[in-house]
């Protein structure tokens, strides 16, 4: 171990340790689990939807689950992968709540695909009298914002803190 200091060699030798990690640790293996947790119940609510309204009638809205699309059960399954990542993290290391990074970037990728997927989301405009418009729903905002979590989380979960 030429070369390497000794904060270098005490901070291998934890990591090789038996002895369970701090409970400071843990707090980010947490973090993983309840975002992956919210991941997978927003895979359920509304991404997106048809909003018709007219001046004489009002608005009429069809709305589309996450998990009616492929991509949503995709996010669901990355959820899933990081509720798995974060729940290990807990019980046996937390640093194993950093590879949760992964499903979490992919969770991201699929939400983004799935806005600026198919062609078939068109916009009608008839005057005052009608309009047809696509709308994102609640749902793909909170299932981003989790997918962000997971990945925050799972950084700061490898990110070691010097120690005081």
């Amino acid at each position: 171990m030429r070369g390497r200091g000794a904060a270098y060699r005490d901070r291998v030798a934890e990591d090789l340790s038996s002895r369970p990690a701090r409970v400071g640790g843990r707090r980010y293996a947490a973090g993983v689990t309840l975002a992956g947790a919210a991941l997978v119940v927003c895979a359920v609510l509304p991404w997106s939807g048809v909003r018709a309204s007219s001046a004489l009638l009002g608005a009429i809205t069809s709305d589309t689950r996450g998990i009616d699309d492929m991509l949503g059960v995709y996010a669901l399954l990355a959820g899933l992968a990081a509720l798995g990542c974060g729940v290990a993290g807990l019980f046996a290391r937390p640093r194993f709540a950093a590879v949760a990074a992964v499903p979490g970037a992919l969770a991201m990728v699929v939400l983004v695909m799935f806005v600026s997927g198919p062609v078939d989301r068109v916009s009608v405009e008839l005057g005052g009298l009608l309009s047809i418009e696509p709308v994102i729903r609640y749902g793909w905002y909170a299932s981003l914002a989790s997918a962000f979590g997971v990945v925050l989380m799972a950084v700061l979960a490898l990110v070691r803190r010097p120690q005081s």
